[in-house]
């Protein structure tokens, strides 16, 4: 005899046995027991949540000879006739496939004959939401007036994509999805029937696995059984088969995010793929251990958000009390866009790694939270190294020092050697970029020169406007440039302003730094002279 998947060996076939659903099975067995069932049930749910099985059980109660408290008994010739699916009274149609008009009308001709045996013929029509816009117009009528002995269960995922003019016509019962904690103990249950030994936590995980679906448990579960066949199945075994990662996985993971250290977070990654981890179901359970932390550091009783173990939940405090909720909810959010990305993705390892490197690279996003991100880097690189204490000067936007000994014991800088001037030139554009505004302007049209063969440590300031005589002239300017140039390389530089065309040097290396930026400053500089000036001339 062929192998039974645990789904369809251990379905229930009575409303005792469904799980998580009470409050449709407390409301279908009051209806037959008070005998007011109705003509047209709509089951709603996603799936796996036992939408066709309350349906066979349904259409076996209404059928039953004797029901039992409104469930059927499954012994008297009608239930086990449906439960074999050799009743004519039960009728299951896969809308998926039957949704013409055409497959609607065979069902409109076949309800005027009665049922040969039993008290109900029950159309069972299964992914309703599939049915063509004209099969929908055909079933209204039938669907609104049916004689008094059809009953018609609608099943679907979709609610939402059938017409209002159907779901007027029906009961709407929405399933639930099923708790870790319920459906944890139907596993329970059936490995004792298997008689399989497994670990609690082995059996929560393929619970939570599941995501609310029975049917999706249960078909994991029978996935690990099958691989570790007469083994006891482990936490360890478990997360093997389904190719996810364990806790410790991920708090590694987060504090090599937390450090930015990207190069740390591509080798667990590494780590991950070469031992076989899946990459979709890897982005799913970081994401919801992500948000298992930010639960934890904003309810005031995460035992209750939480489903987690008092061991895990202890670690979660722990780490959650390394990271605030606005960068959480920043991760949460790459990790939500990237797994809808990586579901058709060709490259998902490449993807997984873009979105680590966002995760420790806030500057990347101009996003609220990651600007948010970026100070919360700031503010720890200050804690590490003090903040300088700053002196401001007059012509100066402000320049730091911090004084390594008592101000009675001044250290002088050292003098710039010719490697250094070519990392001032180099650098120039941020050099510029700290200077007083009219000043700036003119340094951005300015080229810095050194002088590369005879190694002189001078850095020569060539103006390319007539303009720059002004500066040339006052030695504060000279100073402010001396004075930013010294707080960022800690060095003092002998520095020489001229005016292009009116001095020549000869010998001289030029080099032009961020050329793009002074080819795009077009101005017309216009000297207008003081009327009082024109006055005295006259």
């Amino acid at each position: 005899m062929s192998y039974t998947a645990l789904y369809r060996k251990f379905r229930p076939d009575n409303f005792a046995d469904v799980k998580g659903q009470d409050h449709i099975v407390t409301t279908l067995t009051n209806q037959i027991k008070a005998n007011r069932i109705g003509h047209a049930y709509l089951f709603c749910g996603t799936r796996g949540t036992g939408k066709t099985t309350v349906a066979k059980i349904l259409a076996k109660a209404v059928n039953c000879q004797h029901p039992v408290n409104g469930s059927p008994c499954n012994e008297c010739e009608m239930c086990r006739a449906i439960q074999a699916g050799t009743s004519m009274n039960v009728i299951e149609i896969d809308a998926a496939s039957n949704n013409g008009v055409d497959n609607i009308r065979e069902i409109r001709e076949e309800v005027s004959y009665r049922p040969t045996e039993g008290n109900y013929k029950v159309y069972i029509i299964d992914e309703v939401h599939m049915l063509s816009t004209g099969a929908f117009n055909a079933l209204l009528k039938t669907l609104e007036e049916p004689p008094s002995y059809v009953i018609f269960i609608l099943a679907t995922t979709e609610a939402h994509k059938i017409p209002i003019t159907i779901l007027s016509r029906c009961q709407r019962y929405d399933f639930h999805r099923i708790s870790i904690d319920t459906i944890a103990a139907r596993l329970e249950e059936l490995l004792k029937a298997e008689k399989v030994e497994a670990e609690e936590k082995a059996v929560r995980y393929v619970a939570k696995a599941g995501d609310g679906s029975m049917r999706d448990a249960l078909s994991l579960l029978d996935q690990c059984i099958a691989f570790y066949l007469g083994e006891t199945l482990t936490y360890d075994k478990v997360l093997d088969v389904l190719g996810a990662v364990d806790n410790e996985v991920f708090s590694k993971l987060l504090r090599r995010v937390l450090a930015g250290d990207v190069t740390g977070a591509i080798r667990v990654l590494e780590d991950l793929i070469v031992g076989g981890r899946e990459l979709g179901q890897f982005v799913a359970d970081f994401t919801w251990y992500m948000r298992n932390l930010l639960l934890v550091k904003t309810s005031e009783n995460p035992e209750e958000a939480i489903d987690a173990s008092s061991e895990n939940l202890k670690l979660l405090k722990e780490e959650s009390e390394m990271v605030d909720a606005e960068t959480l909810m920043r991760y949460i959010r790459i990790f939500s866009d990237l797994s809808n990305q990586i579901r058709f993705a060709a490259q998902k390892r490449v993807l997984v790694e873009i979105a680590l490197i966002k995760l420790c690279r806030p500057a990347m996003e101009t996003n609220l939270d990651s600007v948010l991100d970026r100070i919360r880097v700031l503010e720890k690189q200050m804690e590490e190294r003090p903040m300088q204490q700053v002196i401001v000067q007059p012509g100066t936007q402000g320049m730091a020092k911090a004084p390594s000994e008592p101000e009675t014991k001044e250290q002088k800088p050292e003098k710039a050697a010719p490697e250094d001037l070519q990392k001032i030139v180099a650098g120039w554009k941020a050099i510029v970029g700290q200077t007083s505004a009219v000043f700036k302007q003119m340094l951005q049209k300015a080229i810095p020169k050194y002088n590369g063969q005879t190694g002189e440590p001078v850095l020569f300031v060539e103006f390319q406007d007539f303009l720059g005589q002004t500066y040339v002239d006052n030695p504060e300017y000279k100073q402010e440039l001396q004075e930013i140039i010294r707080s960022q390389t800690g060095k003092t530089v002998e520095i020489q302003m001229l005016v292009a065309n009116k001095h020549q040097h000869t010998n001289l290396a030029q080099i032009t730094v961020d050329q793009a930026i002074r080819d795009n400053i077009h101005m017309d500089v216009v000297i207008e002279e003081d009327p009082g000036e024109l006055e005295e001339k006259e």
